[in-house]
């Protein structure tokens, strides 16, 4: 491993170390597409208008690999596109009615924890398993409370009916998530420093 790979704070930086605006504007755009892919992985559940997606995955391994600068960024796009009429949301969904909806705290939550992880990994957080997978569990915690909280606001739901619909039908398959993510980025690690090695 090379002194500069061993300072690196982010696998954004170790594989581009001199990206360029261009570069960084195409990882942004591919970070987006990147969610808005696995946001089509899409379970509806019959008592919630919450689905199961593979967008929080996606969320936090984008943030985790960009950094907090392209990693929130890359959200923000991910929230424009939809946004402005692209098919990009669970479900091939998109606009404003999605975003003020029931699921639109969610998705403004993936600017959160884009940020929040991504800031998390340049601190180094992503290099072990152990704080990657704090660092997850940090993002999703950021994801769920938003969620939650808007969710709250729009269905007008108590508290206990707020989590019955908006987190406790999803906490299995967000552990499996959580655990799948914080495995690839350090592994990710390791592959890029026996390559530089």
């Amino acid at each position: 491993m090379t002194a500069s790979t061993a300072s690196t704070a982010t696998l954004r930086r170790a594989i581009f170390p001199r990206a360029g605006v261009l570069t960084d504007a195409m990882l942004i755009l591919g970070g987006a597409l990147f969610v808005a892919v696995f946001a089509q992985i899409s379970i509806r559940l019959p008592f919630t208008p919450v689905p199961i997606t593979g967008q929080t995955f996606a969320v936090l391994l984008v943030g985790g690999a960009f950094g907090t600068v392209c990693g929130s960024l890359s959200m923000g796009l991910y929230i424009l596109m939809g946004l402005i009429g692209l098919p990009v949301y669970a479900d091939h969904a998109h606009g404003w009615d999605i975003v003020s909806g029931a699921t639109g705290g969610y998705i403004f939550g993936f600017l959160v924890a884009g940020a929040v992880v991504g800031y998390l990994a340049d601190k180094g957080w992503d290099q072990r398993f152990a704080t990657a997978g704090t660092m997850m569990l940090i993002g999703n915690t950021f994801i769920f409370l938003c969620g939650c909280i808007w969710l709250q606001h729009v269905l007008h739901t108590s508290l206990g009916d707020t989590l019955k619909f908006g987190l406790y039908p999803f906490v299995p398959g967000e552990i499996l998530k959580l655990y799948l993510a914080a495995a690839l980025l350090p592994g990710a690690w390791t592959l890029v420093r026996k390559i530089r090695s």
